[in-house]
Formats: C-alpha cells, structure tokens, sequence
C-alpha cells in the first residue's frame, strides 16, 4: 500500500506514475476530496479548540471573581461536542482514504519501461542455444503421456479439468527438481528453507496484496477465514507481519517448497493443453526482507539465483523486464524469466522476480529497527520486500521433457538432476 502522507506530497507525480499502468485517476480523484474534507474538519477542530480553550479561561476568571460563568460553560461544552464531531469525521475520512489507497496499485519504479501490455516488455538478456533437433519437437503433453508418466484423463476424473497426475519417473522427475533447487538455493545462495502453511487466513492475503482486488483468483475453504496459497509468497511474507526485525539481521533470505492453487479466473481458453496452466502447481519460492538501501542490488541477486537453477539444468532462458502495463499489483519492478520450449516453438514464463519496495511491508506492517548511531532510540521503518519464484517446479519439469527429448520418445535427464534420479540417465516408457 503506498503511503498516504506521500501521495498527498507528491500528488501529481503518484498520478504519472498511476497512469504509465494504465489506472483511471478516480480513485485518486475520490482521495483528494476525501483528503480535503479531512484537512477542513482537521483546521476546524483546531479553531474550535482555540474557542473552547478561550472560554474554559474565562469560565476560570469568572469563578475567581464570583461572576456568573454559565454562558461560557454552556460555550465550552458546544464547542466540545462539535470538536468530537469534527474528530469522528476526520478520523472516518482517514480511514476511507487507506480503503482507497488498498486498491490503488505500487508505483512503478523510474527503469521500468512504460507500455501496456507484454508487448511493451524488454528483453534484457538471453542466455543458453536452443537445442537443435533432426526430427519434428514434440510438446511435454505428448512425451509425458507417450511415456506414461503423465496423466490428464484420470487427474480429470478424479478432481476436473486444468489437474495433472504424474507416474513413476514423472512424478520422481518433479520431486527430484524440487530437491535440487531446495539444495542449491540453500548451500549455494545462502537461503533459509522453511516449510510454511499451505492455507492463510485474509490477513495474510491482504498483507501481499492479493486481497481484497483479486479474491476471484482464490480458492476459499467455505465456512472459515482460511484460503489456500496461490503461492508461498504469501505465507512467507506474512512470517513477520506485525513484527519489528533488528537492522542486523537483514537481510532474511527465505526459500520454501509448497503446492499453489489458483482459480485461474478469466484464463478459459488459454493454454488448455499441457501443464503451463493449472489449478494446482509445485514452486519452489525466494523472498527476501532487506533494507530499502539494497533492495535493487538484492534484486538482481534473487533474480541471478532464479537464473542458475535453469543454467545448471542447461534450459535456454531469457529474461524480460515487465513495463508498466504487465507488472502485478504490488510490484515496482519485475523481471520475467522465461525459458525456451521447442516442442511449442515459443518461450514461456517460468519465475517472476519483484521489488515491491515497502508496498507489501506497509500493508503487513513489517518494520525494522535501524541501528542506532548515538544513545538515542531509533524509530522503526518499514522495510522492503522481494520475492521470486526459484523456480515453478511444473514449468520446469515440462521443459526438461521438451528440451532434453530425443528421436525415439525417451527423454535425457540433465546432469544436475541425475543424483537425484536413482542414477536414471535416460526417461524411457516402463511396462
């Protein structure tokens, strides 16, 4: 959530920045007049309190001289009741101002490209050869069923459409990605595995921002205040909400392995085969907790750990820097990875690298304590947050299938992966 005192600062520059992401000015427009309204009634409980202080004096004069103070008594008590007045209505104006700023989205941050779609977007780098084949590449939905390690007719059956179910080296495959990238983000890059929840309460969804603008991509347990995670981002995150961290313990450095869920909302039609758009995935996620200073050096450092799990599985890769109109709504600058799929002839989104700056912190009130230069306590500040996906576990695995296919339908596992395959160096169809 961005900062009320800072919008109302810097009025003209929030709106600029609003409108590069294609936002409508209304919510901005309702906020100013509500500010308005807030400083008015805030100017006239000044004033009055001047008034009431004026005849509580004069009540204290009269009293000494035995004079009659009962028509500056009946004053001070007016005005104290149109004091109370005017407090309720700026402290309600305050509160439908943060109701406002809850939907209003982060500010883009001054490198991000304005544009309005994923057509807008920027290549920043790309990085590996496509492989290069002597027959016709096939996509994973028909290497894995061909295998017989990739079900979408009984996962149909069993729950409904946009489900998969993996056999024996499919589903050994996923978990052997999950394990190497568990691995390397936390003996090679430094992270702290955790294993959170996989259900949240409202508040933590608020806190990074799913709530409330996109419950329709949500999955609620009826009947309770419990949601399942489109992404461990969210449980992650909310780790420290309400919490104030020591400046010498940033930055926190945080992986974790969970299943997702997400309603796909809006999404009927598009990628309707294969495993690119599911209701239910494996990731394995990055968040970071750093302090506003680093946070874009501590950006590119997630996003270049996100890029070595595919350089050591040998996945050509390139990386997109998102514009305005294709950023989520929290972030302030996003790197996409997305990795090459020969048997789809395209790239494809595999991890998602955000700054959200202090946009999720403020909502989830996550605060640390810089350390102090004299005697003197130092106030807390919010602190920024970060997050990526290290990487989607599903995406991965169906690009193992696609760029590691051979001419007679088996599939090589990558070197990386093989401790992690039983020393299995080939994925051949099992009777």
């Amino acid at each position: 959530m961005l900062d009320s005192a800072f919008v109302r600062a810097n009025f003209d520059l929030v709106r600029a920045k609003l409108a590069s992401r294609g936002m409508d000015a209304a919510l901005l427009d309702q906020f100013a007049q509500i500010d308005e309204r807030r400083r008015a009634a805030i100017t006239q409980v000044e004033t009055k309190k001047a008034l009431r202080n004026a005849a509580s004096a004069e009540v204290g004069r009269l009293k000494k001289q035995g004079g009659d103070a009962s028509e500056f008594v009946a004053q001070a008590t007016a005005l104290k009741a149109e004091i109370d007045q005017l407090d309720g209505e700026a402290a309600a104006a305050e509160l439908a101002m943060r109701s406002l700023l809850e939907q209003v989205p982060n500010l883009p941050h001054d490198s991000v490209p304005v544009g309005r779609s994923e057509h807008d977007n920027v290549e920043v780098k790309t990085w590996g050869e496509k492989p290069q084949f002597d027959f016709a590449p096939k996509p994973h939905w028909e290497i894995g069923e061909q295998l017989g390690i990739l079900d979408f007719e009984r996962a149909a059956k069993i729950t409904g459409a946009r489900f998969a179910v993996y056999w024996q080296n499919g589903a050994r495959l996923e978990r052997a990605l999950a394990n190497f990238m568990l691995d390397l983000h936390t003996g090679e890059h430094g992270y702290t595995e955790v294993l959170p929840p996989y259900m949240v309460n409202s508040a933590s969804l608020f806190g990074t921002g799913q709530l409330p603008k996109f419950a329709a991509d949500l999955f609620k347990c009826e009947g309770s205040d419990y949601w399942l995670i489109p992404t461990a981002e969210v449980p992650v995150t909310n780790l420290y909400r309400d919490e104030t961290l020591e400046e010498a313990q940033l930055p926190v450095s945080l992986t974790g392995y969970t299943p997702c869920f997400r309603s796909e909302a809006g999404s009927y039609g598009k990628d309707v085969r294969g495993l690119i758009r599911q209701h239910q995935f494996q990731k394995v996620e990055l968040v970071k907790f750093v302090r506003p200073e680093e946070s874009y050096a501590e950006h590119e450092k997630l996003t270049r750990h996100a890029e070595l799990v595919l350089e050591t599985l040998g996945l050509p890769y390139r990386r997109m820097l998102l514009c305005t109109g294709d950023m989520g709504f929290s972030s302030a600058k996003t790197y996409d990875l997305e990795v090459w799929l020969p048997g789809q002839n395209t790239y494809r989104e595999i991890s998602s690298c955000s700054n959200f700056e202090a946009f999720q912190a403020r909502r989830a009130n996550i605060r640390f304590r810089p350390a102090a230069s004299g005697s003197g306590k130092v106030k807390p500040e919010f602190l920024h947050t970060l997050n990526g996906s290290g990487l989607a576990v599903g995406r991965t695995w169906l690009a193992v299938m696609e760029n590691y296919q051979q001419a007679d339908g088996t599939v090589r596992v990558p070197e990386a992966l093989m401790p992690y395959m039983g020393g299995e160096t080939v994925l051949r169809k099992r009777s």
